[in-house]
Parts: C-alpha cells; sequence; structure tokens
C-alpha cells in the first residue's frame, strides 16, 4: 500500500464498506475484500504511533507553552501585586510624612503663640515697672521742687525782711 496518512486509509475503508455488496437476506452485512481490509488496517496500525507521537508532541508544546504562559502570568501578577504594596506603602509613608508635619506646624504655632504672650506679658511688665519707677520720680521731682520752692521763698522772705527794716 502507498504512503496515505490516518484520515485518507480511515475514509478508503469506509468507501469500501458503504460499496460492498449486502449479503442475501441480510442487510447488515456485507462482503469485503480480507486482504485488502487487513492490508489497509496493517497501515493504520503502522502510521498510528507517528500521529500519536506527533500529537503528543504538540500536547506537550501546548502544555509548555501554557505553562510558561502561566508562569509569566503570575511573575505579572506578582509584580504588580508588589508594585501596588510599594505603593501603598509610599502613600502610607507620604501620609504619616503630612500629619507629622502638620502636627509639627501646630506644635510651632503654639510655640509661637506662648513666645507671644510670654514676651508680650514681660513687655507688659517692664512698662509698668518703668511708669511705675518714673511716676515715683516725678512724684520726688515734685516733692523736691516744691521743697526747693518753699526753701527758694523762705529764702526770699529772709532776704527781703532786712530790706524791709532798713526802709523803715
Amino acid at each position: 500500500m502507498n504512503e496515505q496518512n490516518i484520515e485518507d486509509i480511515i475514509s478508503a475503508l469506509y468507501d469500501m464498506v458503504q460499496d460492498a455488496r449486502a449479503l442475501p437476506l441480510g442487510a447488515d452485512k456485507c462482503i469485503l475484500e480480507r486482504d485488502k481490509v487487513l492490508d489497509m488496517l496493517d497501515e493504520i496500525i503502522a502510521q498510528l504511533p507517528v500521529e500519536l507521537k506527533q500529537a503528543r508532541t504538540i500536547v506537550d508544546s501546548r502544555n509548555e507553552l501554557i505553562g510558561q504562559a502561566r508562569r509569566e502570568a503570575e511573575a505579572l501578577i506578582r509584580q504588580a501585586q508588589e508594585n501596588a504594596e510599594q505603593m501603598v506603602k509610599e502613600e502610607a509613608i507620604y501620609q504619616e510624612a503630612k500629619r507629622q508635619c502638620q502636627e509639627m506646624v501646630l506644635q510651632t504655632q503654639v510655640r509661637m503663640s506662648e513666645l507671644r504672650k510670654a514676651s508680650n506679658d514681660y513687655m507688659d511688665d517692664a512698662l509698668r515697672r518703668t511708669e511705675e519707677a518714673i511716676a515715683m520720680s516725678l512724684e520726688d521731682v515734685r516733692d523736691t521742687r516744691t521743697k526747693f520752692k518753699a526753701l527758694v521763698d523762705a529764702q526770699e522772705k529772709r532776704t527781703a525782711a532786712p530790706e524791709q527794716d532798713i526802709d523803715a
């Protein structure tokens, strides 16, 4: 038999059975050439391992390709998850830094307010003490002036009194 593929041989067997003469009184039975059918079956058996080997090779290649694609997909998924986790960590770090910054600004504002109040209180106290000192000094100056004026007036009276005696 010439080199035919299995499909062609099976197709020829099918045609042979279909074209075979039916047995008298047995429509479901037919007469076939035994040697020809056996040769065709031998050819199928001879080619079957080659076909099966090719099919197995194709299946193995397909499985290997699927496995490789699955590994690549899993690697991509892992990488995407790692990237997502990194982004979440960076976002968390950013949010923490932002929170700390806001806290520091608030503490600085509170501290500035405390320092401003303390400096204002200090300045007010210093000005009050200065005002009291000036007021006491002014009072001393007034007292001294009054005493000075009284002294000058007394001296003028003493000096003026002898003149009155001379005029008299």
